[in-house]
């Protein structure tokens, strides 16, 4: 049951979010073959005052449409999530228009035990939801 956290700036249609939903979830389901069920999403968006970034960093021009995603799941290899990075970053230049500029990602990975929803069910062997069956290797 992953949880992805997008804080943007104020002003996104409901079309925006959901197109930058689809195509973060979409790249879950290739890498991290979560099932298209577990989508569980939670959009902020933050005025200029509450959201503060340098125009340019690390060199690379950042507009208003900069967007910070959270990636909470259990723990994955660091190819996985590179994998991860890549596939969400593509997604969202072709679904919602996105720079890789205006992206910006961090994984928060947790352990197994630490989730829980209802009818949820883990496979004591993997640790996982038992719905994937393709466990990728944690090291």
């Amino acid at each position: 049951m992953p949880l992805i956290t997008i804080n943007l700036r104020k002003g996104t249609t409901p079309e925006e979010r959901r197109s930058i939903s689809d195509g973060i979830h979409a790249a879950m389901m290739d890498v991290l073959k979560v099932p298209t069920d577990d989508q569980f999403h939670v959009f902020n968006e933050l005025d200029e005052t509450t959201m503060i970034y340098q125009p340019v960093a690390f060199g690379r021009p950042r507009s208003d449409r900069l967007m910070f995603i959270q990636l909470h799941f259990n723990e994955r290899s660091d190819e996985v999530k590179a994998q991860l990075f890549a596939a969400i970053v593509d997604n969202l230049r072709e679904r919602a228009g996105l720079s890789e500029d205006d992206i910006a990602m961090v994984v928060i990975e947790t352990g197994r035990a630490n989730w829980w929803a209802s009818g949820r069910v883990v496979n004591p062997a993997t640790g996982y939801d038992e719905r994937i069956t393709d466990v990728p290797s944690t090291r």
